[in-house]
């Protein structure tokens, strides 16, 4: 049963944020408005998205759309079964969606006898062109044992699935807000190391929530849309000290701490503290690191930058978890 027939299940109108995972194993969430439904990346298994879903209140085949933030693993590996499985279409930007593409599409790997050997067979083809009859050619090169022609081993090869396949495909651009349904999208350009990453706010009957994960700092645009919403999800990837004292090879630390990275929970606190606005009703700190930090010193630097912005409406400090979703926030 597709999303529309699911409608007359939600007869009122709310709008939900629901995290299903945040981390470097997987990333997804659930953002809801009106009638409208929307997974943002599917850094999970299909099988495993659609336990998180359930866990959280959500129900999978209500689901109108994908939406994709950049084409790192853990932010599409559950991205085309999903899509399939609920015939629902994906917005990506066009470099992004090509980027995955390429990603998923398996690659024949060709040792260097079989490159001679395909090689061979090229000039042949051509010579052929221009070759009298094969009758009056009697002499031509013998096949080599066990060797088949092109035409003979494209008829053995049964045709596989295209493993890029999707029900539909729309392409964004960042900078410029469209409409999904009843929620409202505006993606936005973030420092990061994929070929088109973004951020985006949504917008349903009034309430506004940024997702702003994977940067490697806060740009002056990213500031601007990240001020008057009522959910921020805010990356808060790793302590540094951990980090540099940590497992990872240096060339990956370095990736982590360039400024196409990942955000330190010192960076996270210094937007908190001297570009935040103060509004938001939830601040969710998401990506954490397994590995170079601890949910306890995230949560510590977050609360000492947000601590002369205490109100009681405002601020909420929420830690998004790799292994299980959050409670979703509704309004």
């Amino acid at each position: 049963m597709g999303a529309a027939a699911h409608r007359s299940l939600y007869p009122l109108k709310m709008v939900r944020f629901t995290v299903l995972a945040s981390g470097s194993k997987g990333n997804s969430t659930v953002v809801s408005g009106g009638h409208t439904r929307l997974l943002v990346d599917a850094g999970l298994s299909c099988r495993e998205l659609f336990k998180r879903m359930k866990l959280a209140g959500e129900d999978p085949a209500a689901l109108d759309a994908i939406i994709v933030t950049h084409e790192h693993q853990d932010h599409i590996n559950g991205l085309a079964v999903t899509a399939r499985k609920l015939g629902i279409p994906v917005y990506f930007t066009e470099a992004t969606h090509r980027a995955w593409v390429r990603w998923i599409t398996p690659r024949r790997q060709m040792t260097y006898a079989q490159w001679l050997e395909q090689c061979r067979r090229e000039a042949a083809a051509r010579q052929a062109e221009t070759a009298p009859p094969a009758e009056e050619c009697e002499e031509r090169e013998p096949e080599e044992p066990g060797a088949c022609k092109p035409s003979e081993a494209d008829e053995s090869d049964e045709p596989k699935p295209d493993p890029s396949w999707l029900p539909a495909v729309q392409y964004f651009q960042p900078g410029r807000p469209f409409q999904v349904g009843d929620i409202s999208v505006s993606p936005f350009t973030i420092p990061h190391d994929a070929v088109d990453p973004v951020g985006f706010v949504f917008q349903a009957e009034g309430v506004r929530m940024a997702l702003a994960t994977d940067l490697g700092y806060v740009p002056p645009n990213v500031k601007v849309q990240l001020k008057g919403v009522d959910v921020l999800m805010l990356e808060s990837n790793h302590d540094l000290e951990m980090l540099r004292d940590g497992p990872y090879p240096w060339p990956v630390k370095q990736r982590v701490l360039s400024r196409v990275g990942h955000l330190s929970n010192d960076a996270t606190a210094e937007f908190l503290e001297s570009s935040y606005d103060g509004q938001a009703t939830y601040v969710i700190l998401g990506h954490l690191s397994e590995s170079n930090n601890l949910p306890e010193l995230a949560r510590v630097s977050a609360e000492r930058a947000l601590s002369g912005r205490a109100t009681l409406l405002a601020n909420r400090l929420l830690l998004a978890a790799q292994h299980e979703p959050l409670p979703p926030l509704s309004f």
